[in-house]
């Protein structure tokens, strides 16, 4: 009880000023989710254009206003004795394009994945925060997976898989509200060491897609080249700003700490916390 106390104590300023994603607001005439999805499904057009498109998409603010809601997430553990209480605000789903009503999940290369992050000013999770947010979410999906095929990385597919998690979601009619944090829909493009540390050559890393019982489908991978973005794949985007007891870090800072780093990392601390977002794909 007294830990509960204390933490709300601690997050009550946090908790009265909630969080919205630094974005432009939407355009009316801005494409919807199936309209946007279609726009980009020409079997010309090249990774390079298609990324492009999704980059710009975004950065016009063409996202639901559900999403423009961060949700908070507060934590806490044991480090070096000292009980450390940390608090994010994280998207509540995995980002998508086009209007509430009408939205396309958008699989991309983790180039793109950090472009996007730096844009919102906002970070990619690690395994421990996928983890974490799967333990939070109010509304947590059976995982929908499509027998693995050449054509996983195709925008038919994409489409595919994106009607099969919103007719999920629509199968829960009042059991779900726009909004409440969303897990179990998509695998979690992850920051992790093995980026660096893997190969010479710069991969993906993912991880998650959770079953309803907790366990990941999907363990820590590293073998995609930089330039894989699969059906399944997902970017949860959580915000640059972290209070850890109640004083405001850089989520970086907090990552790369050699102490501090187990609240976020279960990995140690991770010095490099994020993708090339321009140089590596030769895309940009």
């Amino acid at each position: 009880m007294m830990l509960r106390l204390l933490l709300f104590a601690l997050f009550i300023p946090i908790c009265i000023n909630a969080q919205v994603l630094k974005i432009r607001d939407r355009r009316p005439d801005a494409l919807t989710g199936s309209q946007f999805a279609q726009s980009v499904s020409d079997t010309a057009l090249s990774l390079k254009d298609r990324e492009n498109i999704i980059y710009k998409a975004i950065k016009q603010g063409n996202i639901p206003n559900f999403y423009r809601k961060l949700v908070l997430i507060t934590d806490s553990m044991k480090v070096n004795y000292q009980r450390m209480v940390i608090s994010y605000y994280v998207l509540p789903d995995y980002i998508a394009i086009g209007t509430d009503a009408d939205y396309f999940y958008c699989p991309m290369t983790p180039g793109l994945a950090q472009r996007v992050a730096n844009k919102l000013k906002c970070s990619l999770p690690t395994r421990q925060l996928s983890d974490t947010i799967y333990q939070y979410a109010q509304i947590k999906l059976s995982p929908l997976p499509i027998p693995p095929t050449q054509a996983m990385t195709t925008m038919p597919i994409f489409i595919r898989h994106n009607q099969m998690v919103r007719s999920q979601l629509d199968s829960l009619g009042n059991r779900y509200t726009q909004g409440n944090l969303t897990a179990g829909d998509k695998k979690d493009v992850i920051i992790s060491n093995r980026i660096y540390n893997d190969t010479s050559a710069y991969h993906v890393v993912i991880y998650g897609w959770h079953r309803l019982n907790g366990k990941a489908i999907q363990l820590v991978y590293a073998k995609h080249l930089n330039t894989w973005a699969d059906y399944s794949h997902g970017i949860r985007l959580i915000q640059r700003d972290v209070w850890v007891n109640g004083k405001k870090m850089d989520i970086r800072k907090v990552l790369s700490s050699p102490t501090l780093n187990v609240l976020l990392s279960d990995e140690g601390p991770i010095n490099k916390p994020y993708y090339p977002a321009k140089k590596f794909l030769n895309l940009f």
